[in-house]
């Protein structure tokens, strides 16, 4: 065969390799938007979509700032990470968290949680199955994940860390790390009591009546009703119910907690953590005395500004009434990094 002729060969054989890998992360687009097709209704191309960003956008949603992502290289890679945001917020919450994973080399899959980031969430965020429809879509998620990456990390921020702990422990299997902000694995002792009220759940979606969704923050809902945080207190319950069924954490843990956080006290992480069976975890904590609020800890200085969130209705005496960049956000995502580099070394 000739230099040319074997050139060319090359050449094709390098092509086709490319094709397949474009095809393989097509396929994984399709699925991920037809998630969102199927709760959402209609879905349209985001206005500001990049090269490296696959987003769904639709009708239905607040603004394009709260659609599911995924960060990626063009190809499948080594790594791939599952962030799912919180109770009441979006996707938006995880922009910190996700590029720095993007830039450490991982393709990075952030979903819209059932019921939040739309212009009307009342049939779904007062539905009494909704924690099982929250578990069930991280499933339909995780199932796509390998088609972007080898080794699966799942994590998020607040109710995002807890659903993942959840499907850990209901499907250890192909998890390579946990990564948790602010991972709401226990609530205020106030609502912890009131969840143990027989037909509490009804009585909360009375009062909650129309639930609002349009507030001071973009990308967020301006309270979180009564029910919604009666259903995460479900899966709290079901993550302890493993505990005493003698289920273990037996995977590394990243968990990023701030000692001033009374929505989700330390307590929950702490817990976890005790329940662990590898060394190679990192507990990434806040001192008290920096006063970050639970809703900061994933929070940078750019996503302050892009919030632009609309202080002028609301209590500025409350430190927690307005969002602020964690104080100690860049050392949290040095020490992620370092993580996911020693995770990856132990294989």
């Amino acid at each position: 065969m000739s230099k040319a002729a074997l050139f060319s060969a090359l050449l094709l054989v390098i092509s086709a390799t490319t094709t397949a890998k474009e095809n393989e992360l097509n396929d994984g687009f399709a699925a991920f938007s037809h998630l969102y097709e199927e709760r959402l209704g209609q879905v349209r191309a985001c206005m500001n979509r990049s090269v490296t960003r696959f987003d769904v956008c639709s009708p239905a949603l607040r603004n394009d700032g709260n659609a599911p992502y995924i960060l990626h290289h063009g190809n499948k890679t080594a790594k791939v990470a599952v962030l799912l945001h919180g109770l009441s917020d979006s996707p938006f919450y995880m922009t910190g968290i996700a590029r720095s994973l993007y830039d450490k080399g991982f393709n990075v899959i952030v979903p819209l949680n059932v019921g939040h980031g739309q212009l009307e969430a009342d049939d779904e965020m007062s539905d009494s199955q909704l924690d099982e429809r929250w578990a069930a879509h991280l499933n339909d998620v995780m199932a796509l994940a390998p088609q972007f990456g080898d080794d699966i990390f799942l994590g998020g921020f607040s109710t995002g860390g807890a659903l993942s702990v959840q499907h850990y422990l209901h499907h250890p299997d192909n998890i390579k790390g946990l990564m948790l902000f602010s991972g709401a694995l226990a609530l205020d002792s106030g609502v912890e009591r009131l969840s143990k009220i027989w037909g509490i759940s009804l009585v909360a979606r009375m009062i909650d009546g129309t639930y609002v969704t349009q507030g001071p923050n973009p990308y967020k809902y301006p309270t979180i009703a009564s029910f919604s945080g009666l259903e995460l207190m479900d899966v709290i319950n079901d993550i302890r119910e493993q505990y005493e069924d003698g289920k273990t954490i037996d995977i590394p843990v990243f968990a990023a907690h701030s000692q001033a956080d009374t929505t989700t006290p330390i307590v929950g992480i702490e817990t976890l953590m005790a329940h662990t069976t590898t060394k190679t975890n990192t507990f990434f904590v806040i001192d008290e005395s920096f006063k970050t609020c639970h809703a900061d800890v994933v929070v940078n200085s750019k996503m302050v500004v892009d919030m632009h969130f609309d202080d002028s209705n609301v209590d500025l005496r409350d430190n927690c009434a307005a969002p602020q960049a964690n104080p100690l956000f860049r050392q949290m995502i040095m020490m992620l990094g370092s993580f996911v580099d020693e995770v990856a070394e132990k294989g």
